[in-house]
């Protein structure tokens, strides 16, 4: 529980808000080890393409992370930023692509920016009722992460418009279909 805060806001308001943003900061965390992972491991015809496109991706998200994590000492506590706080907070499954094609990680990059996007949504809605400047925060954080999905949907997108995964319910799925 927090001692202090920002201006404005209760400490109870405060440690709520930070209880939200550190399970932001362990999938902000696990993000940048998955776009690492797809880094190091895509291959294929579209590899120096796909290789330069998420390393931007990478640089970014941890910018965020580390965004949240000195939001989180601003209102008063401690954010953990450990691979045990990944863990503990994860409420999705880790990333199951190894070395494969730029269009299979392609495909399950996209069903990852799907959840991600999905929960950084939520969790602007519920701090939205408390701050006003953490909900700026991730507002900001969730409009660049659309457009690196809308990068990443490009590679995946027909000329009819059709994702080569649309309606796949898991990565291996997605990929299996985008390969």
């Amino acid at each position: 529980m927090s001692k202090f805060t920002a201006p404005g806001l209760s400490t109870e308001a405060a440690d709520e808000v930070a209880r939200i943003l550190q399970e932001r900061l362990s999938a902000l965390n696990d993000l940048h080890l998955t776009l690492k992972h797809i880094h190091w491991n895509v291959v294929g015809a579209n590899f120096i393409g796909v290789h330069e496109m998420i390393d931007p991706q990478v640089e970014l998200v941890r910018g965020y992370a580390d965004t949240l994590a000195e939001r989180i000492a601003t209102l008063g506590s401690s954010p953990n930023g450990t691979a045990k706080a990944i863990e503990t907070d994860r409420s999705w499954s880790d990333y199951s692509i190894g070395r494969d094609t730029a269009q299979a990680h392609l495909g399950a990059l996209d069903l990852v920016y799907d959840g991600f996007i999905t929960s950084h949504r939520d969790a602007i809605e519920k701090i939205g009722e408390i701050d006003p400047i953490t909900e700026d925060i991730l507002i900001g954080q969730t409009a660049e992460l659309e457009k690196f999905q809308w990068f990443v949907r490009a590679h995946l997108e027909s000329y009819t418009g059709e994702l080569t995964h649309a309606g796949a319910s898991g990565e291996k799925e997605a990929a299996d279909a985008a390969r």
